[in-house]
C-alpha cells in the first residue's frame, strides 16, 4: 500500500443496523401487543356472544315446554269440570239422584 492512499475505516455494520433494527424491532412489538390485545378482546366477546346465544336458546326451549305443559294443564282442566264429568262421579261415587217433585221446596225473596 502507498502511504498516499487513504485508509477508509467503515463503521461496525452491528451498530449500524442496531440502531435502525432496534427502532423497527420496538415498532414491530408495540403493534404486534396492540393486535394481541384487539384479537383477545376479540375472541372474548365473540366468546361470550356464543355463551349467551346457547343461554337464550335453552331457554327458548324451556318456554316452549312451559307453554306445551300450560296447554296440557287447560286441557284437562276443561274435562275436570265437565258438567258430564261432576254428574257421573255424584252418581256413581257419592250414589247421589235428582230429588223427586215432593222433595224440592220453593223459598221466596225476604223482602216480598
Amino acid at each position: 500500500m502507498s502511504p498516499s492512499a487513504s485508509i477508509q475505516v467503515m463503521p461496525d455494520v452491528r451498530e449500524i443496523r442496531g440502531t435502525s433494527f432496534g427502532i423497527k424491532y420496538s415498532t414491530f412489538i408495540i403493534v404486534a401487543i396492540v393486535l394481541m390485545i384487539v384479537f383477545l378482546f376479540y375472541i372474548g366477546l365473540h366468546t361470550r356472544m356464543t355463551e349467551i346465544g346457547y343461554n337464550v336458546n335453552a331457554e327458548m326451549s324451556v318456554k316452549e315446554k312451559m307453554l306445551e305443559e300450560q296447554k296440557r294443564l287447560k286441557l284437562e282442566y276443561a274435562m275436570l269440570k265437565s258438567p258430564q264429568r261432576i254428574e257421573n262421579i255424584a252418581r256413581t261415587k257419592l250414589q247421589m239422584s235428582y230429588p223427586e217433585r215432593d222433595q224440592i221446596i220453593v223459598l221466596k225473596k225476604s223482602g216480598e
